[in-house]
């Protein structure tokens, strides 16, 4: 009983106290708020990285939605370039393009093409009907065109934000023609 009645007197006695050091109390708060302040700047910057990745994606997709000639394997590079120059990256950027039609009759998606580059595989029937329900709703044989982006992201401090990869889809409907078409026979 005495310990306790000691404890609430010394509480007491040092949440009035108004005497102390700026000094102490600058060194006990100054690396908290360093730390906050770190921890801040880096959780911005990873927002402001993914931010830049699908603006860079939606980009490359209205790009492509609008294409009227067929496209090829030098096409294909350029996209990759670009996004790395849009999502300014450091690290190599992956990029997947897919073209697809929704086939009402068998209830699932046919890949017309898929192209990947930067170490991704190209897109298989199977992937793309794995991706259905993440899909819009289209009307029978619609074709739609898939653009996969991936950039390797890494926090300039190590402040609970961990290395990660940002991948980043969009979807988007030929606009000027029915579908986008891959020239197989370059001249």
């Amino acid at each position: 009983m005495r310990i306790l009645d000691r404890t609430k007197r010394f509480l007491r006695r040092f949440g009035t106290d108004t005497e102390g050091s700026v000094a102490l109390e600058s060194v006990i708060v100054a690396p908290f708020l360093f730390w906050v302040f770190l921890a801040s700047y880096v959780y911005f910057d990873a927002y402001r990285q993914t931010s830049v990745n699908i603006k860079a994606n939606y980009t490359i997709g209205d790009l492509l939605s609008r294409e009227t000639e067929a496209v090829n394997d030098s096409y294909i590079d350029s996209m990759q370039s670009l996004f790395t120059f849009l999502a300014k990256t450091n690290s190599s950027a992956r990029i997947r393009i897919s073209v697809a039609m929704w086939d009402e009759e068998d209830a699932a998606f046919k890949l017309d093409w898929s192209e990947a580059r930067g170490g991704v595989v190209a897109m298989t029937d199977g992937d793309i009907n794995a991706m259905a329900s993440e899909m819009p709703t289209l009307i029978d044989n619609e074709r739609i065109i898939l653009v996969e982006t991936w950039s390797h992201y890494k926090p300039l401090f190590e402040v609970g934000l961990n290395e990660s990869d940002i991948y980043e889809k969009s979807v988007t409907s030929p606009r000027f023609a029915p579908q986008l078409v891959w020239d197989r026979y370059p001249i």
